[in-house]
């Protein structure tokens, strides 16, 4: 039965991202009858900024929606239709660490990928399939909603555990609401062919419909690059020549892998993405102190995760049955299950799905380019070795997705890389 009065959860609510979801929640109303909303967060300081905030947004907006706050998970997902997961482990101190070490041996630091983004799954995994056993005890019928990072590794566990789960990230919105500026039309008339894995993606179509969720359209990829070619490529850090020949458009984190020994000069150039991020949070966690404040600010955009609340209100909206959303197109992290054939089907994968109350369902997908089939084969051959480190653990395991990652791939680095990262994250690895 559809539900008329929801209680939504977020895990990590104390994060100064919540406010921006807040206000998805405050401004599409219609389609979540949110009755009341969860935040939960061990950092009581931030999360009653974070909470006072939210309570004014939705005041502001006229939704009469309560906020509650707490440090209790068990008592934060009692009774929660849907519980959203959005935490850091170790927290941007961690980050910062997780982006810094691997460039002493030539490797990208990054939060999601590489060396640091094995460190964030091993310290996340573990955190993430406590919580998801204690909706299961709490409220079996709850959906999970994960945009905690590396999102495809996460979800994954999640899935493999027998969860009710769904990933989340906001690179396809991104790219749809960019291409619907550059043509001067509704968002809700562009369709991605949206294909890879969570931060390795590309957009292989552009679909102009006729209208908005209508189902015929025309191609527009080879005018939007023709005609927007540099728009659309200064956001990537790509070459616009390459991107042109291909014919496609790569996510922004395909940087990494095309231009890693180019990336990893600029890095150790100018200083860690966790550094600047902890800087913003700051200045943001002054401003949320403000009582007069009551909606986001401006600044909330530099701190990253943009569109994240229409995509996470349009998702859970149509998994819970409320709204327009029901039965819609959307682009999700999903159970493989023969979508990308050359992939295993409990691999997980970014790709449109149909959503709605029984789940996403992926959609049928036409033959993956080489090109990109390669890479994507090999990282999930490398995210299968993450899973396996993270939930077992051991030198060995974590050795051995390291030697997998196609930015490592040398005995000598994955051996210094395993080495140092056991080193740096031992607080928070049970196993070490």
């Amino acid at each position: 039965m559809k539900p008329t009065r929801l209680k939504l959860t977020v895990v990590g609510g104390g994060s100064t991202y919540t406010p921006e979801l807040v206000d998805g929640f405050a401004r599409l109303r219609d389609s979540l009858p949110l009755e009341e909303l969860v935040l939960a967060d061990p950092a009581t300081e931030r999360l009653e900024l974070v909470g006072g905030l939210a309570r004014r947004i939705l005041a502001r907006q006229g939704h009469p929606a309560t906020v509650t706050t707490t440090t209790d998970i068990d008592a934060a997902v009692d009774g929660a239709h849907a519980v959203l997961l959005q935490l850091r482990v170790g927290g941007q101190a961690a980050r910062d660490r997780d982006e810094t070490w691997p460039l002493e041996c030539g490797c990208v630091g990054q939060e999601t990928t590489g060396a640091g983004g094995l460190a964030k799954a091993l310290r996340t995994v573990p955190v993430v399939l406590d919580i998801a056993e204690r909706i299961r005890r709490a409220n079996p019928d709850a959906w999970i909603v994960d945009f905690t990072n590396p999102v495809g590794i996460v979800t994954r566990a999640l899935l493999t555990a027998g969860h009710k789960a769904v990933g989340l990230c906001n690179v396809a919105i991104g790219f749809q609401r960019r291409f619907a500026g550059l043509l001067g039309v509704a968002a809700e008339r562009i369709q991605l062919d949206h294909v890879g894995l969570n931060h390795l993606t590309w957009e292989r179509g552009v679909t102009l419909l006729d209208a908005p969720g209508g189902g015929t359209g025309r191609e527009v990829l080879p005018e939007l690059l023709a005609a927007h070619g540099p728009a659309i490529t200064e956001g990537l850090e790509l070459p616009l020549e390459l991107v042109r020949r291909l014919g496609v458009v790569p996510s922004y984190y395909l940087r990494y892998f095309y231009q890693h020994d180019e990336v990893v000069t600029e890095l150790k150039a100018k200083g860690s993405r966790a550094a600047e991020v902890a800087a913003i949070e700051r200045r943001l966690l002054e401003m949320y102190a403000d009582p007069a404040l009551d909606e986001k600010p401006a600044l909330l955009a530099e701190r990253g995760g943009a569109y994240y609340s229409e995509a996470a209100v349009a998702l859970v909206a149509a998994l819970l049955g409320t709204g327009s959303a029901v039965g819609s197109r959307q682009v999700v992290n999903v159970r493989n299950d023969g979508t990308l054939p050359f992939l295993p089907d409990d691999a997980v994968v970014e790709v449109p799905a149909l959503v709605d109350a029984d789940g996403a369902r992926p959609l049928p997908q036409r033959p993956v380019e080489p090109l990109y089939a390669g890479l994507i084969a090999h990282v999930t051959g490398y995210e299968q070795l993450a899973l396996e480190a993270a939930l077992h653990g051991g030198r060995d395991r974590v050795h051995d997705a390291l030697l997998a990652h196609p930015l490592v791939g040398q005995l000598d680095r994955a051996a210094w890389l395993t080495d140092r990262l056991i080193a740096e994250n031992r607080a928070h690895l049970g196993w070490a």
